[in-house]
């Protein structure tokens, strides 16, 4: 089967379109089944991020692509890309890996790599092919972790939120600082933000208990929503990170917020997509607005400084997926070794039950033996070199394809034992 990849990120779509494009997590069992009934899919995981939106597959052939494609918004089709095979497996590990994200080093995208597979996996759409990359992938992701040092710095966009937060308005003791929002890349930014010594931190989240027990976690006040106009006339840096689809902040509140606190400078990073502050906002007097766009061109400095350690972590993918296709190789030529092998055998034993009951009918069982044994050896001297090519190249589908063809094999009706398979391929 041909593994595919099709999607689009922040490399080749603006927030704007990602904000059309982002499945959310109730809408992807949905997804991956209407994904399933598209011809020629066998397996299928959808991974949807703030940056991303990729679906994973293994299909009959590549032209499933086109019809993947076909079902996203129209807005992905002029700039997607499509990849296949190798190119989309090294594109799965270099993801999983945090190569491919805004920040590198991230450490949010191995995660979310991981929950899109087992939410494949609750849904049925996870097949045995895409079941090893991943896992391929996630071990190479903790691989490059471990053996370089990409994780060192900034690790999150929340991260990067917070370092912007102390360019813009200096040193952060004594600021109060608000968080709308109690999923993970707020709770990320709390604790960097404490960690800088802001004076307070301020809570808000549509869900109460949510909220209480973040404020408990990060020494913080929880409020509710309908303290948000409060909010933003307190707080010097809000961060924004909730699951809503429209404007949480929008640009008249801000306004009003602006006369209340004297037009004190107000820094606002918004981390959802869809965006939940209006980008309006950013034309206000004193008003900073940082969405995710912004804050990648921000984080282009972080990569240069990590780029040794980029360029070990790109031969870490490398080495993993060069071995794991030699895997996929052999597991692939083993069918065809027995295959050829056994069509070898037969016809040995064919001509040399012919040939002892005409030609050597005389013959006693010892001499019968003989002649058994030299019609065995010479198929194993002449399928030896085959062999040996096939099972280091079998991974060309054109050469297994080849042999499969000359020699006129065929799918065997009933699956071979595995130790008869074994015991084939071993010989010679």
């Amino acid at each position: 089967m041909t593994t595919i990849c099709v999607g689009i990120s922040h490399k080749q779509a603006s927030i704007e379109v990602r904000e059309r494009l982002v499945v959310r997590s109730d809408e992807i069992s949905g997804r991956l089944q209407a994904l399933r009934r598209l011809p020629g899919l066998r397996e299928v995981f959808v991974v949807s991020t703030c940056n991303r939106l990729e679906v994973f597959a293994a299909a009959d052939s590549r032209d499933a692509a086109q019809k993947i494609l076909e079902s996203l918004d129209p807005v992905a089709i002029p700039i997607a890309v499509c990849r296949f095979d190798e190119e989309a497996l090294r594109h799965l590990f270099r993801v999983a890996a945090s190569l491919d994200s805004m920040v590198v080093g991230d450490v949010q995208i191995l995660g979310q790599v991981k929950e899109a597979a087992a939410q494949a996996q609750r849904a049925g759409s996870l097949g045995p092919q895409l079941q090893r990359a991943v896992a391929r992938a996630v071990g190479t992701a903790k691989r490059v972790r471990t053996e370089t040092g990409i994780g060192r710095g900034a690790l999150s966009l929340s991260s990067v939120a917070v370092e912007v937060a102390h360019k813009l308005l200096g040193d952060l003791q004594g600021r109060s600082i608000a968080l709308i929002g109690a999923g993970k890349m707020a709770e990320l930014a709390a604790r960097e933000l404490r960690m800088q010594g802001a004076k307070e931190l301020l809570v808000v989240n549509r869900t109460v208990p949510r909220a209480e027990a973040l404020a408990r976690e990060a020494d913080g006040v929880p409020l509710p929503l309908s303290d948000l106009p409060v909010l933003l006339e307190r707080a010097d840096v809000v961060v924004c990170s909730t699951g809503s689809t429209g404007h949480v902040v929008t640009r008249e509140a801000v306004a009003a917020a602006l006369k209340a606190r004297r037009y004190r400078p107000l820094f606002i990073v918004d981390l959802s997509v869809p965006r939940n502050v209006d980008p309006a906002a950013n034309e206000l007097e004193n008003v900073y607005v940082y969405d995710l766009d912004d804050l990648e061109r921000l984080a282009t400095h972080n990569r240069t400084l990590r780029g040794a350690e980029v360029g070990r972590a790109e031969e870490i993918v490398e080495e993993e997926l060069r071995a794991f296709i030699a895997q996929a190789h052999e597991r692939d030529a083993v069918p065809v070794l027995a295959r050829l092998r056994a069509h070898g055998e037969a016809v040995a034993r064919a001509e040399a039950e012919r040939t002892l009951a005409a030609a050597l009918r005389g013959l006693d069982d010892r001499q019968q033996k003989s002649v058994r044994a030299m019609a065995s050896a010479i198929v194993n001297k002449l399928l030896h070199g085959p062999t040996a090519r096939l099972r280091n190249e079998a991974g060309r589908g054109s050469l297994a394809e080849a042999v499969m063809e000359l020699f006129f094999l065929e799918e065997p009706s009933q699956p071979q034992p595995e130790a008869a398979v074994l015991s084939l391929v071993g010989n010679g």
